[in-house]
Formats: structure tokens, sequence, C-alpha cells
């Protein structure tokens, strides 16, 4: 069974899709609130507690679907 894509027109249409993308999100203006807000500190982490705790739900989430369509 054939792939309706090849590989370097795959990577053509990646390259195509993020470039646009960041586009996209490098044009978008800031808000006024994002303007007023203090920097973070050099002693805070990058990733908070709160986007871990997001990022490992979400995680676990798509394992638990990705095995149920695999295993059952």
């Amino acid at each position: 069974q054939d792939s309706p894509l090849k590989a370097v027109q795959m990577l053509w249409v990646n390259l195509i899709m993020d470039t646009l993308a960041s586009l996209a999100l490098a044009t978008e203006p800031p808000t006024e609130a994002l303007l007023l807000r203090q920097p973070y500190g050099r002693d805070q982490p990058l990733v908070s507690h709160t986007m871990l705790r997001n990022i490992l739900g979400h995680a676990t989430y798509q394992l638990l679907v990705i095995f149920t369509l695999l295993f059952v």
C-alpha cells in the first residue's frame, strides 16, 4: 500500500505549515496586560507547577487513548 505523499513531500508540507504558523504567532500584537506585566525573575522555573501538571495529565491521557486503540 503506497502512501499518498512521499517523505520529501511531507517534509515540504511540514516546512510550509510550520512557517505559516510561526508567522501568525510572531505578528500577533501584544495585549495591554502583557505589556504592563513585570518580568519574571531569574530564579523562577521555566515550567511552573501548573504547567507541569497539565503536561503530565495530557501525556497520560494520550498514552491511555493510544494504548486503548492499539490493544483493545
